[in-house]
């Protein structure tokens, strides 16, 4: 993780997995397009846009034709969120009837039709749009906002949640700035002055001006998130939650991120969008074939079959019993699977004899 510290269990972060809810399939996830909790303000989802829109805007994505493509769509499911959950009346239809929801509602005459993404963008941004916003039009370069650290948390998931996809809900105890007693200064800038201190004689110097601000507080709260682990997700995966690090007063909040850990499964181990599978035949298997099954991490059956003999340590690739694609998950890598020859322990007089002499017309034939 380089200089950013994993954030432990018993730590002051105290992470609780309290439940996990399957995925369903209505719909995008708005809020997770924008990496921003459900009960996100409306500053902070203007805020989450604001980054993710610049970041994936078409204008500013360097790469492939294919990378521009993916950064096309991304930047369009990243303004249908914006719209959604900007517009009070359309986040109200959304939180209680996801997508489908909102597309009714548009169909049936509400409020709002479908905004194109540029347009969003452009409205947003001021007319920003292009040159200026993007370095080229010397248009005047954005303030700095302080922001606190990015908070790393491991988060432990199953292989069989990484091939199916899960959502987790999870308690935190987090820090959480609360107004206090009293007032503070704030928003101080410094300011040069010039004054005349003799004739043709001036002083310069620098002075700083600030406000008077609400004093306040640091504060322990508990709150519960929802992360989505997505199908196909990777080990070392980190999925962000978007101002939900270490607060900055004055400042903007940092990140939490969760990075996902995988321990090892006891049948199935994963290579990139392949998994292998040792599987054990006996030797009468091995030298006149078999059919069998095993069960998938999803408890479906996967069939394995061999009319001939099979080597020991011999490898059998199926196509498309893998992991899922991280950007599709309707295609899936391989299934490799390595088979493992069971020997008898020891033989009789009387088999070896069999076994003998049923080699010697193995090897007359030959």
């Amino acid at each position: 993780m380089g200089q950013h510290q994993i954030i432990a269990a018993k730590s002051t972060l105290c992470l609780l997995l309290i439940l996990s809810v399957s995925l369903t399939s209505a719909g995008r996830d708005y809020y997770d397009i924008l990496s921003v909790p459900r009960g996100a303000d409306e500053a902070t989802i203007k805020r989450a846009y604001r980054k993710l829109a610049v970041k994936f805007h078409p204008d500013k994505v360097e790469g492939s034709a294919e990378e521009k493509k993916n950064a096309e769509i991304r930047f369009a499911e990243i303004n249908a969120a914006y719209e959604a959950l900007s517009d009070s009346e359309k986040r109200k239809i959304y939180d209680r009837h996801g997508e489908e929801g909102l597309k009714q509602h548009a169909s049936g005459g509400g409020r709002g039709g479908g905004n194109p993404a540029g347009d969003i963008f452009s409205q947003f941004f001021g007319g920003a749009f292009g040159g200026g916003f993007f370095g080229g039009g010397g248009g005047e370069e954005e303030e700095q906002t302080p922001k606190g650290n990015d908070v790393y948390v491991e988060l432990e998931v199953s292989l069989r949640d990484l091939y199916l996809g899960n959502s987790f809900k999870v308690v935190r105890d987090k820090s959480v700035i609360r107004p206090a007693k009293g007032k503070r200064k704030c928003n101080c800038k410094n300011k040069m002055v010039t004054r005349q201190v003799g004739p043709g004689m001036y002083q310069q110097y620098t002075t700083q001006e600030c406000e008077d601000c609400q004093n306040v507080q640091l504060v322990r709260e508990a709150q519960e998130l929802v992360v989505t682990v997505d199908a196909g997700a990777a080990d070392g995966q980190e999925i962000m939650i978007f101002e939900e690090g270490e607060p900055m007063v004055d400042g903007e909040a940092g990140d939490l991120k969760f990075v996902i850990t995988s321990p090892p499964h006891r049948l199935f181990q994963r290579t990139g969008d392949d998994l292998r599978y040792n599987a054990t035949i006996t030797l009468m298997e091995a030298l006149i074939g078999f059919t069998k099954e095993i069960e998938h991490l999803d408890g479906h059956k996967v069939a394995l079959h061999s009319d001939g003999v099979t080597i020991p340590g011999e490898q059998h690739v199926i196509q498309g019993e893998g992991m899922p694609l991280k950007d599709d998950a309707h295609q899936h890598g391989s299934l490799h699977v390595t088979y493992t020859v069971l020997f008898p322990k020891k033989l009789d007089q009387k088999q070896k004899g069999l076994v003998k002499k049923l080699f010697e017309t193995v090897h007359d034939e030959l």
